[in-house]
């Protein structure tokens, strides 16, 4: 599959404004890894193979672990994700599976016990970025590419 509208150049302040989102999320002082692990995760869940490969390549650049890359679909069965790596994640996937999954009260304390307000705030806007970028990919038709 080609890429099929060249969206960037076709509807440049809609993309701007996606960038600026961009932007926003990485002055959030949430750690870098962790907003990768959240657009891996998402990304996975999503189906989205251009943006498993760029984040898992940028994850990486930031000196995440294999190990963290491969398991990261099954972080629950894992003791190498911090408690607060392991909430966000289950954000994550609600937010991701939102009309199955919604965000129950007990999951917002649980997250709530790791990140003040500010944080959650910023862990639901980064996981939203991610789930929009998936859906423009895909329907775009960008694909993974081998480097």
């Amino acid at each position: 599959m080609e890429q099929r509208i060249d969206y960037y150049n076709l509807a440049p302040e809609a993309m701007k404004i996606m960038m600026e989102m961009e932007k926003y999320t990485k002055t959030t002082g949430l750690d870098r890894k962790l907003r990768e692990l959240i657009k891996i995760r998402a990304s996975q869940i999503n189906g989205c193979a251009y943006c498993i490969n760029m984040h898992t390549a940028d994850a990486r650049k930031m000196g995440e672990t294999e190990q963290r890359l491969y398991c990261i679909s099954a972080w629950r069965e894992c003791t190498f994700y911090t408690e607060a790596e392991k909430a966000a994640l289950e954000l994550t996937e609600h937010i991701t599976l939102i009309p199955t999954k919604r965000v129950p009260d007990e999951l917002y304390q649980r997250v709530r016990e790791h990140y003040d307000e500010k944080q959650y705030i910023d862990l639901v806007l980064i996981i939203n970025q991610i789930n929009s970028w998936n859906r423009i990919s895909i329907a775009m038709g960008n694909v993974a590419t081998e480097k």
